[in-house]
């Protein structure tokens, strides 16, 4: 009986030596927001963390809506060059947050980190105003000053304030807005897809709004007023000054990170090249050799918890093509919509307006499907798998592409007429630009359905220690989409002479490219649904076979039931020897 009293009391030292830790302000933190009550403050944190999440969205397309168009009419860029440097920067803008959640884990406090990333967001916000907008002269106090920065001049101006822009964007993503920062462990499927619905609902409505409003000061005689979007950045920063000081800045998890991530995958691969060289090895899994007790240098939690994550990695690598045809919309699109008519009943619709088409299936549909899911199934009933929106939305996307290579060729039969775009004269169709709209509508259609999908895939079907690590592996793949789509659009410039995304639209094969990315899309597809079953099952717990390996999250489950602990650690098959003594 000693034995035992001992055992529990040491038991309830370390459950609330655990939920002390777990409450634990950051070094170097006030009790400011102490008066607060508890739900008064998370009420706080999650409308602070939405505005800045809008706000940053809002910049952010401000900066992709008209990129094109600058770069073709006011840098002299051929299509494909503007095009690359759209892809580039989205690309890089995803890539961000993972290199900024890594310093912030391992080199560089949070806090300050995310001040430098605000400083950095609002320089790139403020010169892109000066530089890139096509803005011809600047008036200060009643005195005309002439915009004299050269062409080399603007060019190394604006690719200064797109890096400097896409690095603030990574800080804001990864450290004052995860996805982790908004409560999600303890909800069901059901609830995380009815969550990722409604987060993409509301940035898709955000980006309507940009796309419309930023995209018509851009191109009007409204230009002074594309300094919004400094000042909304501004008002980012003041928000994210406030959540500082409040102590509302989101801090993950330090039990697993990047760098144990590829550690394990690197301490597997090189215990599995000697065991193949010297003597062979009888694990199931090849990450297995990165366990302690295998000659690796990890736990076994953290191995089991790396192999959960693999098993997403074929529908991380799926994504791939397809952000690169989604990446379609502000590059190949959206030259088919600047070479087309748009004079609407006199009116000269924003080039970037016609995005607006591809969000309008989406902001219809979520609701919808929200309305079908809550009354024909029950709240422990999913409905339907997440795999199969996933696979209708890619071939959404398939044909996508295929209407869109016979809308260029439908584009290229109408006459030849004259459009004044930022103040440039430019011979397009006359083809009227909604006849585009099929093309933009089964896009959206395609995000509606995938971007929440996988989401959710990609945070349920892991522990809830990794989630913010499989965030963040989709995030990569996402990027590495875009990227894709660059190295697709040069290659296919390079290897046709310019035939296949030509300058000029009316001298090329620019359906060709379509209909390439419509093949490659349809394969993408039939892969993808080999494997879908792999991701039917949401209910299964991804955790259960090592969850028992950590002594504090087992008291913590157990949190009610102090006393049958001793039983429960005796009777575990799970945990090893050493971790019962």
């Amino acid at each position: 009986m000693p034995c035992a009293d001992g055992r529990d009391m040491q038991e309830k030292q370390l459950l609330n030596h655990t939920a002390d830790k777990e409450q634990r302000p950051l070094p170097g933190r006030s009790n400011h927001a102490g008066n607060l009550s508890q739900s008064e403050k998370k009420l706080q944190e999650a409308i602070c963390v939405l505005l800045v999440e809008l706000c940053e969205r809002f910049t952010f397309f401000g900066i992709v809506c008209n990129m094109i168009l600058f770069c073709t009419v006011k840098l002299g860029y051929h299509n494909y060059q503007a095009a690359i440097v759209n892809m580039c920067f989205v690309g890089t803008s995803m890539l961000t947050p993972v290199l900024v959640g890594w310093l912030a884990e391992c080199l560089v406090g949070r806090i300050k980190l995310v001040c430098i990333c605000m400083f950095l967001h609002f320089l790139g916000t403020a010169l892109l105003p000066i530089v890139a907008f096509p803005f011809e002269d600047i008036y200060i106090d009643r005195r005309h000053i002439l915009h004299t920065l050269t062409k080399r001049e603007q060019k190394i101006v604006f690719y200064f304030a797109l890096l400097t822009a896409s690095l603030g964007i990574g800080g804001i993503r990864a450290i004052v807005c995860p996805l982790s920062a908004y409560n999600l462990e303890d909800c069901g499927p059901k609830e995380l897809l009815s969550f990722f619905n409604w987060f993409y609902w509301l940035i898709n409505l955000n980006s309507a709004v940009v796309f419309v409003s930023i995209s018509y000061i851009q191109q009007s005689v409204a230009r002074n007023l594309g300094f919004l979007i400094p000042f909304v950045s501004l008002l980012m920063a003041m928000i994210t000054i406030h959540m500082v000081r409040g102590e509302m800045i989101y801090k993950p998890k330090t039990d697993s990170s990047l760098l144990t991530t590829f550690g394990v995958i690197a301490s597997a691969l090189k215990v599995c090249c000697m065991r193949y060289h010297y003597f062979s090895g009888g694990v199931t899994n090849w990450l297995d050799h990165a366990k302690e007790n295998y000659g690796g240098q990890y736990s076994e939690t953290q191995v089991e918890s790396i192999k959960s994550l693999a098993r997403l990695f074929p529908l991380f690598a799926f994504q791939i093509l397809y952000r690169t045809c989604i990446m379609q919309i502000p590059s190949g699109y959206y030259l088919q919509t600047m070479n087309s008519n748009l004079n609407f009943s006199g009116f000269v619709l924003p080039v970037a307006a016609m995005n607006v088409i591809s969000i309008v299936p989406l902001l219809i549909l979520v609701p919808i499907l929200e309305c079908i899911n809550s009354c024909l199934f029950s709240s422990k009933d999913t409905g339907h798998s997440p795999t199969i929106y996933v696979v209708v939305g890619q071939l959404s996307a398939a044909l996508s592409m295929m209407v869109a290579g016979f809308s260029e060729i439908h584009r290229k039969h109408f006459p030849q007429v004259e459009q004044t775009l930022s103040e440039e004269v430019l011979l397009v169709s006359s083809m009227p630009c909604f006849h585009l709209a099929p093309q933009y509508i089964l896009l959206g259609v395609a995000e509606a359905l995938v971007t929440p999908s996988c989401s959710l895939l990609s945070f349920r079907l892991v522990p809830e220690r990794i989630r913010g690590i499989s965030m963040h592996f989709l995030t990569l793949f996402n990027g590495a989409g875009c990227f894709m789509g660059a190295f697709f659009v040069q290659t296919a410039h390079a290897g046709t002479q310019g035939n296949w995304f030509p300058h000029l639209l009316h001298e090329g094969k620019l359906e060709r490219f379509f209909f390439f990315l419509a093949s490659l899309m349809t394969v993408n597809t039939l892969g993808f649904w080999t494997i879908a079953h792999r991701y039917d099952n949401l209910n299964q717990e991804y955790t259960n076979e090592f969850r028992g390996s950590l002594p504090e999250e087992k008291l913590l489950k157990h949190e009610k039931a102090i006393k049958h602990y001793g039983s429960v650690l005796e009777s575990s098959p799970i945990l090893s020897p050493m971790e019962k003594t």
